[in-house]
């Protein structure tokens, strides 16, 4: 590849609209791909602002000939001048005016911003400012791509921040892609275009075309090869296109997401149904949380349980749609429910645990107060089952505002003419076989889902009795255990509270395969319903099931009787087997032992930092044996970099200034001979001086080899000042050798071992094998110079 060298300063129009156009649609194409992170076109604005932002810097830079140092000033007071509007509206005043928020945002955003994105579960929200990454990649590849384009007369050079670029929104966004063949077609399309454009531009063609071919036949040549160009891109792209349909890879592609977001397993903590008969027993009098703005007949709910396994019910070990699939907090969570926009604000009293109270389909949760922070970085969210749970495990003193969509309300009427949901429901184990006889016997004369659905109810509410097995109730165990259930619907009477009814009405609609899940949470008594302010209790703890419709959702029943149906014998019992020393109850504490409220999280926690070690140990094992290997192959150029450079100290140093003087002059003919100027050996410096100057074109080398003549042979040594004057010179001029020379000479130069191995000798050299060379293959008389300064005939040129 030759070196690239620098644009002309004055470029035809052409070339800045075709550079700077074939710039906008390769980082347009690219970041495009954030679509499915941020869920929709909202991180439009921030992208085009950037673009536009980088394509003027670049241009300004390149049109002013300003270097690297001023391009990068100017790149930054781009972003905090116009980051805030761009990119973090909601800080800023009407949107435009920059506040200490927003400053301090736009600080931290180009270290913090990626980490907050790959930690957010898309789709990620524009309002909690994750639009600081698609900005900022937009600004500085856009001016860096231009930029190279607009200078660089290889624009092969300005494709790679462009590629760069696609691959780095690829690794930060979804393993789902956005447009992945319009992405790819495009970017093909554009660059190869880009690239034919340039080269058939490019000045050494023209002056080809115009001196050595007929001006006409070059302009169709031209256009033939633009046309077959766009010809093979387009078979490439129809091909590509055809084929895509049936070589879609089978798995998901993997992305930064998939790491960095720690897994969250909800089954490391107990089903809180567990703990139902607790709640009654020793909180029915304490306030455990309040809720302001609760819509009347709305209910709190607190967890969601789908799967049964004849011991508990508990969340689901499964999918990203069943009940265990929780998802770090985010903002817009979601956006297509229906119904009812409310917001609660919920404050903590004595309610301990990690599972939130919570209502409706979940939009935003802020939390406030002096956790709030904690809170928020460890909250998670199963928008399918519409719950939350905070690992650090809710205490008082905590807040937060939920931001939420009440459900539409239905009808028997309504619910009349659909059918029950098609939605994925967990299989469940160690179900009483006396479940399907009985749920196939009581759904038997039922002829649409709602009516099916009202008779397992009906069922249990009428004919059960209700009691808590409190002080001063009928017997009634805890748990709901296969033997508990099968107690429940098998005794006399059925005997039991929430607990015991919702599970029941669950298993029986699984029995007929209706998609049913137990809910956990808290509502008001009737008369207390549509209070301003909401005082749970552990009175208020409830257990319902909830059954999906097609097209209506999830819709709550309530299997429990009232809780003044109670058996008019107190001392009712369930039906005794006639072998009681076998089948007598277990005694009635089940209710399972607490865990610490921190074992849950330390547990969490432990997993996140032995996921976040490994992450950090591989990531710096692969950089430390990079490091190893590029200093392996960097360590000759060390060597000689700083071989040079102790030459350079020696001769500056040298104890007698006339030494000084000289060594400059060695350092001055040292640099043109790693520049390939042909020094000869034993010359004056004048002589030396004048094969500089016809090598590299710097006359002013023969004044300087006079001046340190005098300097050296004249009646008294130099003055330190002389000195410095000198050195002076010399690198000005040396500096000016590089300036001339391209990226690739300026790199060979200062690697060049010549200067270092009596660079005059080995220079000749190899000058004379490249001049014998040259003779045989023109079969000319050609001349070698010898280490003495004489000529010879080569033998090999003389005519036989």
């Amino acid at each position: 590849m030759t070196a690239p060298a620098p644009a002309s300063p004055v470029l035809p129009v052409r070339r800045w609209i075709l550079d700077l156009g074939a710039t906008t649609l390769l980082v347009a194409v690219s970041l495009i791909g954030f679509w499915p992170t941020f869920g929709g076109p909202s991180f439009l604005p921030a992208v085009a602002g950037g673009i536009l932002l980088g394509l003027a810097i670049a241009a300004v830079a390149a049109w002013r000939r300003w270097g690297i140092l001023i391009t990068t000033g100017l790149v930054l007071a781009a972003y905090f001048v116009f980051g805030g509007a761009l990119a973090l509206p909601q800080t800023t005043i009407i949107g435009v005016v920059p506040t200490l928020d927003t400053l301090q945002r736009l600080v931290l955003g180009p270290v913090t911003a990626w980490k907050q994105l790959l930690t957010t579960v898309a789709p990620v929200a524009a309002s909690d400012g994750h639009l600081l990454v698609p900005f900022l990649l937009a600004l500085v590849v856009t001016a860096l791509t231009a930029s190279l384009a607009l200078r660089l007369s290889l624009v092969a050079w300005a494709l790679i921040p462009a590629a760069a670029l696609l691959m780095l929104v690829i690794a930060l966004g979804t393993p789902e892609p956005a447009f992945p063949i319009v992405q790819g077609l495009v970017f093909a399309v554009v660059a190869v275009a880009w690239l034919a454009l340039r080269q058939i531009w490019a000045p050494q063609n023209a002056a080809v075309s115009v001196s050595d071919v007929d001006p006409s036949r070059a302009a169709h040549m031209r256009m033939r090869r633009l046309l077959a160009g766009v010809a093979v891109l387009a078979i490439a792209g129809g091909a590509g296109v055809a084929t895509s349909a049936i070589a879609a890879p089978a798995e998901s592609r993997h992305v930064f997401r998939d790491v960095i977001i720690p897994p969250f397993n909800i089954r490391d903590y107990p089903s809180p149904l567990q703990a139902f008969r607790k709640n009654v027993r020793d909180e029915v009098e304490k306030t455990l949380f309040t809720v302001q703005g609760l819509p009347k007949g709305a209910r709190v709910r607190t967890a969601v349980m789908d799967q049964y396994d004849g011991m508990v019910y508990n969340v689901t070990d499964g999918g990203p749609t069943s009940s265990s699939a929780f998802t770090p907090l985010r903002s817009d969570m979601s956006p297509d429910a229906e119904g009812v926009p409310v917001t609660l604000k919920i404050a903590i009293e004595d309610y301990r645990g990690v599972w939130m109270p919570t209502a409706g389909a979940l939009t935003d949760i802020e939390f406030d107060g002096a956790r709030a922070e904690e809170l928020r970085r460890s909250t998670y969210v199963n928008t399918a089952t519409e719950t939350a749970v905070a690992t650090p495990v809710l205490k008082k003193g905590d807040q937060y505002t939920v931001d939420a969509v009440m459900p539409n309300e239905y009808t028997d009427e309504q619910l009349a003419e659909l059918a029950f949901g098609t939605v994925p429901m967990p299989k469940q184990s160690n179900v009483p076989e006396e479940l399907t006889t009985l749920a196939a016997e009581t759904v038997s004369g039922a002829e649409t889902a709602i009516e099916q659905a009202r008779a397992l109810e009906t069922f249990l509410s009428e004919g059960g009795f209700f009691s808590h097995g409190l002080e001063g109730e009928v017997l009634s165990r805890a748990g709901h255990t296969a033997e508990r259930i099968s107690t429940l619907v098998g005794g006399d009477q059925m005997i039991g509270d929430d607990e015991q009814y919702a599970v029941a009405m669950a298993l029986l609609a699984g029995e007929v395969n209706i998609p049913a899940r137990v809910v956990m949470g808290y509502y008001p008594e009737e008369e207390q319903a549509g209070e301003a302010v909401f005082e749970a209790t552990g009175d208020n703890v409830h257990a319902w099931v909830e059954i999906n419709f097609e097209g209506a959702g999830w819709v709550p029943f309530s299997p429990t009787p009232p809780e003044d149906q109670v058996p008019n014998d107190t001392n009712t019992k369930p039906r005794v087997d006639p072998k009681p020393q076998v089948l007598q109850p277990p005694p009635p504490p089940q209710e399972p032992v607490d865990l610490p409220p921190t074992l849950p999280d330390d547990r969490e926690s432990e997993d996140e930092n032995l996921n976040l070690a490994g992450i950090i140990g591989a990531i710096l094992l692969i950089g430390g044996i990079s490091l190893a290997i590029l200093a392996i192959l960097a360590s000759p150029f060390i060597v000689i970099g700083a071989w040079k450079a102790a030459k350079r100290r020696a001769r500056r140093s040298a104890p007698r200034t006339s030494d000084r003087i000289s060594g400059g002059w060695d350092e001055l003919t040292d640099r043109a001979v790693d520049y390939g100027a042909q020094v000869g050996a034993g010359g004056t410096r004048v002589e030396e001086a004048t094969a500089v100057a016809s090598s590299l074109a710097v006359p002013q080398v023969t004044a300087l080899a006079e001046r340190a003549d005098r300097e050296v042979f004249g009646p008294s040594d130099p003055t330190p000042e002389d000195v410095d004057a000198f050195w002076q010179e010399v690198d000005g001029i040396v500096g000016g050798l590089g300036k001339e020379a391209g990226f690739w000479k300026r790199t060979r130069a200062r690697l060049s071992l010549r200067s270092l191995l009596g660079g005059t000798a080995v220079s000749n050299g190899l000058q004379n094998l490249k001049d014998a060379a040259t003779a045989r293959v023109r079969r000319e008389p050609g001349t070698i110079k010898n280490n003495t300064g004489t000529t010879s005939t080569s033998p090999e040129s003389e005519t036989p």
